[in-house]
């Protein structure tokens, strides 16, 4: 039996539902991109391979408690007490040259951002003013001998290309997301700046303290080989006594040169972070002056990619990334532009200024791209490889940033437990100098017995301003590793395109298959 087609019967869309269509199909298309959301990150219960202690032990009567969950501090080197620590930061934030020269770079990249989004989303008008004169070979023929006259013109011409499928906004937001980057890389170098400062100004005084009690004990073993060369010479001791005083005087001395060296180089670096030059450098500070921060803030780990300024440059990569696959995606697809003027024209200036003189011109052009060649295609899948990458590097950067949070809490730990043992030495071995030095008085003991209870007693106290100075420094390493309160740090004129490549990047859209 033969089946009969029935006719299609189907009504026709009405206008609104066309419209409709269409409006679902331009919101989709500027749906190019990955997204540009960072990836989920693991949130470990405590950042190293053992939990963090509520405190560390007691070192020189300071237990340092980690307060978790607590904001970092913003001038985290003003825990440390002093007034000449906090006065070479603040002038380092405010005169050094690199910091200067990062910060010029941002806001020439803030201008760019500007122009570029000036440019490309809206219109833009030039005027035009030609005066020419010009000759032409002649028309035998016609028995024209040559062709000579004036040219003149006058025109404004206006230019609007439709951003229909994002391609222009999502340049633009490229680039704010990479002034972004360059936003919170300028803070991560401020920051590092400030802790450059520290770390330099506890190590000089570190140094002096090292080089002072180094030359008390220098003096102490030329005294030493001094009494020894005397005894010698009365017989009292053989000449290898001697020979191990001279040599034992001889190396602790040794050690002077390389601690003044570690001091000069110190001195220096710390001039020039400070904007000034090397015969300039400030005043040592006093390492005993310095307050050992009690409590140091912990940032739970979900916090802490907020609060570092590598982390949050890493997501505007990532965002930038997203926001390229987007526009190499919409340049696939067609691209309007319109374009009028108006002006006057003629041969002469009469006919200039006449309404005969009067021209115009409006136009419009569709361009849409069908072989390229394959270029589009692979500058897409390019770019998806980039976005892959901005995604990799991301995780990398909280890994990182985990691990120096946990190598920096453990590092204080540590520290605390080798000062305490450096401090205990060290009041043994004074405790020991001090009743030797009262049996001599009794002249129980000869002097150079005295003499030699007191070389111990600061070799003990050698170790432990190396210690104390070590806890200091890596302190403020571990508040440096903190980062900041968030306080949404972000490029003027860029917060708007940032926000749309989000919003427009919500969902990947397929690629068209012509190219």
């Amino acid at each position: 039996m033969k089946k009969t087609r029935r006719p299609h019967t189907s009504t026709p869309a009405s206008p609104r539902t066309c419209a409709a269509a269409l409006c679902a199909f331009l919101v989709s298309a500027c749906a190019w991109g990955p997204g540009g959301a960072p990836p989920a990150m693991p949130e470990p219960a405590h950042y190293g391979v053992e939990a963090q202690p509520a405190q560390t032990v007691a070192a020189q009567g300071v237990a340092q408690q980690f307060v978790t969950g607590a904001q970092p501090v913003p001038q985290w080197w003003t825990l440390y007490g002093s007034p000449e620590l906090d006065a070479l930061v603040d002038e380092g934030l405010a005169k050094s040259p690199n910091l200067a020269s990062a910060d010029h770079s941002l806001q020439a990249a803030r201008e760019q951002l500007r122009g570029q989004v000036g440019s490309s989303l809206l219109p833009t008008v030039d005027a035009l003013g030609t005066a020419q004169r010009q000759r032409a070979p002649g028309i035998p023929q016609l028995g024209i001998d040559k062709l000579q006259y004036d040219v003149f013109a006058g025109l404004v011409e206006v230019r609007y290309s439709f951003d229909i499928f994002g391609a222009s906004r999502l340049n633009n937001a490229a680039l704010a997301a990479r002034v972004n980057i360059q936003a919170f890389q300028y803070e991560a170098a401020r920051r590092a700046l400030a802790a450059n400062i520290v770390a330099s100004a506890l190590g000089v005084a570190t140094l002096h303290a090292q080089i002072d009690t180094t030359e008390q004990l220098v003096a102490l073993a030329n005294a030493q080989a001094d009494d020894m060369q005397k005894r010698y010479a009365l017989g009292a001791v053989s000449h290898t006594d001697l020979l191990n005083a001279q040599q034992s005087a001889a190396s602790i001395a040794l050690n002077l040169p390389g601690l003044r060296q570690q001091l000069a180089a110190q001195r220096h670096a710390l001039a020039v972070l400070l904007g000034r030059t090397p015969d300039a450098a400030p005043p040592d500070l006093d390492l005993a002056s310095l307050t050992l921060p009690a409590q140091v803030p912990v940032v739970v780990p979900s916090e802490l990619l907020k609060s570092r300024p590598d982390i949050e440059a890493a997501g505007a990569a990532l965002i930038a990334a997203s926001a390229d696959v987007g526009a190499a995606t919409a340049q696939m697809f067609p691209s309007i532009s319109l374009s009028a003027g108006l002006g006057q024209a003629g041969f002469s200036w009469p006919v200039v200024t006449s309404g005969v003189g009067a021209l115009w011109a409006i136009g419009a052009t569709l361009t849409q791209p069908i072989f390229h060649g394959g270029a589009l295609l692979a500058q897409r899948r390019a770019a998806l490889q980039s976005y892959d990458a901005a995604n990799a590097s991301y995780q990398q950067t909280v890994l990182a940033a985990f691990q120096d949070v946990a190598d920096r809490l453990a590092a204080l730990e540590h520290d605390a437990q080798a000062l305490d043992s450096a401090s205990t030495s060290a009041q043994t071995a004074q405790g020991v100098y001090e009743e030797t030095n009262a049996r001599y008085q009794l002249g129980a003991v000869p002097y150079y017995a005295v003499r030699q209870s007191e070389q111990q007693w600061r070799n003990a106290r050698l170790d432990e301003v190396r210690y104390r100075g070590v806890r200091l420094s890596d302190t403020a390493a571990l508040l440096q590793a903190m980062g900041q309160p968030p306080t949404g740090v972000d490029a003027p004129a860029a917060n708007a395109q940032t926000r749309a490549a989000n919003g427009a990047n919500a969902t990947a859209a397929p690629a068209p298959a012509r190219d």
